[in-house]
């Protein structure tokens, strides 16, 4: 069953992401993170630029077969994860609603910021995988800080 991992109180999901991308990497995770086209856009450009001296090798969701092979983290776009990607290890969901399809992954992580809407948004996905048995995890970001 998919284990679901909620990470609270990120100062803000783009450089949380781009840590949390480059930890997964370090550790050869494949990674799938979904979001809003918007986040995704900048997501990418954030993953160029985010650390002289790191990179975090990703790939967009369109992207052809081999390209998806190879890439450790892929960027989706939406609330439905795209099917045929080859990745199923670790999901990354830094958008709002419920991913369609996350039941497919070994382990979701949810991104939620300190923003009172963010928060009151992730306490209905909370809800939902509690509702259906899914094991939760709890991270508190602020206690790292």
């Amino acid at each position: 069953m998919t284990e679901v991992a909620f990470h609270f109180n990120a100062p803000d999901k783009l450089s949380y992401a781009c840590r949390l991308l480059r930890k997964a990497c370090s550790n050869s995770a494949q990674v799938v993170v979904m979001g809003t086209d918007e986040l995704m856009a900048a997501l990418d450009a954030a993953l160029w630029t985010f650390s002289p001296t790191a990179f975090v090798p990703h790939c967009l969701a369109s992207a052809d077969t081999q390209t998806l092979r190879q890439t450790p983290v892929v960027l989706g776009q939406g609330t439905h994860v795209p099917s045929g990607l080859p990745h199923h290890q670790v999901l990354v969901n830094l958008g709002s609603e419920l991913l369609n399809g996350f039941e497919t992954f070994e382990k979701v992580i949810e991104v939620v910021t300190q923003d009172e809407q963010d928060r009151a948004l992730a306490r209905v996905r909370w809800k939902h995988y509690a509702d259906r048995g899914y094991p939760l995890v709890r991270h508190d970001l602020n206690v790292k800080a």
